[in-house]
């Protein structure tokens, strides 16, 4: 079975070819990085007109590296949210343009449940049920994976993603977009000497506003004397540490023992080793994405593609003439897709 399938919520356009469910025959990222961050972080309005330029062009070039050609699909996928609405509507236009002309079914996905999918790819064994961390730009959860279909939100973020937090660091202490990266790079040097807050719910939820907060005011108050690199190291190991911490006492007390790392922040060095070490001292299996599946890419939305479309397919939930009508949905829930 093949599936071409397009990533279009953000600012990579991308589209990979899937035979089954874990083979990827291409996988076509177009970032624009270098677009945004002449801006200090993402246009939405460039974002869009981006991929309406290159989405015909990566399609393309996945078909080709892939040595298929549009005849020999199956389905096609795409991401219908969360995500920039403009962004979504030029990737979820695209595929009911390509599943109308091949008379094809479209199969939706939640740009999360690709983010989790990832896993597979990288772990050929990994199989549900298991706990996902997800730690991203726009999000923060912690989700019980019951099975490849079936995903139940356990905890998320109040208010900043981490990611997001990340990304209001590394402006603060003078880095470049993407910020994420640039304050690891900067932590590598330093040393955790920083004592920054961490906020506690009654249950596994995460904050990460009141730490933001504490690393502007230090930033401001220090000013001349500020030791940037060691703010970075607290920073990041502070939030690190949270959320592993949250996800072993929701995996302790639901009777889970495997985790999977998911996100744009599941590339962080500090938070893969912080994981693996708890897993060795806990007792417990721990999974990650290669870092080429962990920023937005299409073969993790191909993967969680293929489960959807083969667990409904026997209930016409796909037929071709329904899903004309899918829209792009920039706030969707992952309990709600």
């Amino acid at each position: 079975m093949l599936g071409l399938v397009i990533e279009s919520s953000c600012d990579e356009t991308s589209v990979a070819v899937l035979k089954n469910d874990r083979e990827v025959l291409s996988n076509i990222v177009s970032s624009q990085i270098d677009i945004h961050k002449l801006y200090g972080g993402v246009v939405p309005e460039i974002a869009s007109r981006n991929h309406v330029k290159n989405i015909s062009y990566v399609a393309r070039q996945a078909l080709d590296e892939a040595k298929v050609e549009f005849e020999d699909l199956d389905y096609i996928g795409v991401t219908y949210g969360p995500g920039l609405v403009g962004a979504l509507l030029v990737g979820v236009s695209y595929a009911k343009a390509l599943a109308y002309a091949l008379d094809i079914p479209i199969v939706p996905v939640h740009h999360i449940e690709g983010h989790i999918a990832a896993n597979y790819l990288t772990n050929k064994e990994l199989k549900p049920p298991f706990m996902s961390l997800v730690v991203s730009g726009g999000h923060t959860h912690l989700a019980y994976v019951k099975d490849y279909t079936d995903i139940e939100v356990i905890a998320k973020t109040r208010d900043d993603a981490i990611g997001e937090a990340f990304d209001k660091v590394a402006r603060v202490l003078g880095l470049n977009y993407p910020g994420g990266p640039e304050v690891s790079k900067l932590a590598e040097n330093g040393n955790d000497t920083y004592t920054l807050p961490k906020t506690k719910f009654e249950n596994y939820d995460f904050s990460f506003s009141g730490i933001k907060t504490a690393v502007i005011n230090l930033a401001n108050k220090e000013k001349e004397n500020l030791r940037r690199e060691d703010l970075a190291k607290s920073f990041e190991k502070n939030v690190c540490d949270t959320v592993v911490e949250h996800a072993y006492s929701a995996m302790k007390d639901l009777g889970v023992n495997k985790i999977a790392l998911a996100g744009g922040v599941a590339a962080n060095k500090y938070l893969r080793s912080k994981l693996f070490e708890e897993a060795k001292k806990n007792h417990f299996e721990a999974y990650m994405p290669e870092i080429k599946y962990c920023t937005d890419n299409a073969a993790m939305i191909a993967c969680a593609a293929y489960y959807n479309y083969t667990c409904e397919k026997d209930k016409k939930k796909f037929d071709i003439h329904n899903n004309l009508e899918l829209n792009a949905i920039a706030s969707l829930k992952l309990d709600k897709k």
